[in-house]
């Protein structure tokens, strides 16, 4: 159930992943600003790089906020195929996917890369939604939270309560992502709920009371307002469904 406090305004973000032209990124702005009655969530749409200056301008005066897939740590030098924060803050973009499991698992990314990353994200003014989750062979093993605890650590190495403001945590279970299982409402709360105990021993209980936990892992209409209730779940990161307008914006409206 709802907490009955006040709670933080969640973040429902989009991945589209390797996914949309101009062309059909133009369409799906103007489809969702038609379904999407949404105020009471920050909404943020993570494009790929290609379309990132188009949709910049796309979103402009839609309250939408721009994120990216991904980045390098460093401002500039010989990485091909690479981008640096300098050329995302230049697009007016204001989130980061950091850690993502695709790109722990299909490029090797481990928690000191992925921490580099959420350092520089920091220190160029962007807000890291920085990801963590098991796999389903660590879930079976019963090693599930022995694992958010490693990636939470190493991932926010050498980063001060004061940066933690700035941070969004995303839970996405590797095994519910792109699989058709999902997490049960109550398995997302315990990990979220461990992942805020996590950080107020890092940090203090005021501070974890701030971070925003959102969850990610084949959110979907259906499950959307379910999820979105949990005491510690405070928005959702979005991949597949993302991708139709009215659904997304069905995920954004059940907020």
């Amino acid at each position: 159930m709802k907490s009955t406090s006040i709670r933080m305004k969640p973040l429902i973000a989009a991945n589209w992943k390797m996914n949309k032209s101009i062309k059909e990124a133009d369409s799906f702005i103007k489809e969702f600003n038609k379904f999407c009655d949404s105020n009471t969530a920050d909404i943020v749409i993570c494009p790929p790089f290609t379309i990132m200056p188009s949709l910049s301008g796309m979103i402009k005066g839609t309250g939408i906020k721009l994120g990216s897939q991904n980045m390098h740590f460093e401002e500039r030098g010989a990485f091909t195929g690479e981008i640096s924060p300098l050329m995302v803050r230049e697009l007016n973009c204001e989130y980061v996917i950091i850690g993502h499991s695709e790109r722990r698992q299909y490029f090797k990314e481990d928690d000191a890369l992925i921490n580099k990353k959420v350092k520089s994200a920091l220190n160029h003014g962007l807000k890291p939604i920085l990801c963590v989750g098991e796999t389903l062979e660590q879930r079976q093993s019963k090693s599930a939270m022995k694992v958010i605890k490693n990636q939470i650590a190493g991932c926010l190495n050498n980063v001060d309560k004061y940066e933690m403001k700035n941070i969004v945590i995303a839970y996405e279970p590797v095994w519910a992502i792109g699989t058709g299982k999902n997490a049960t409402p109550e398995q997302a709360q315990e990990v979220h709920a461990y992942i805020k105990k996590l950080l107020s021993e890092i940090y203090s209980d005021s501070i974890a009371s701030k971070v925003r936990i959102i969850y990610g892992g084949s959110v979907k209409p259906e499950n959307a307002k379910e999820l979105l209730s949990m005491k510690d779940i405070y928005g959702a990161l979005v991949g597949g469904a993302s991708l139709d307008a009215k659904s997304f914006a069905a995920i954004c409206n059940s907020v």
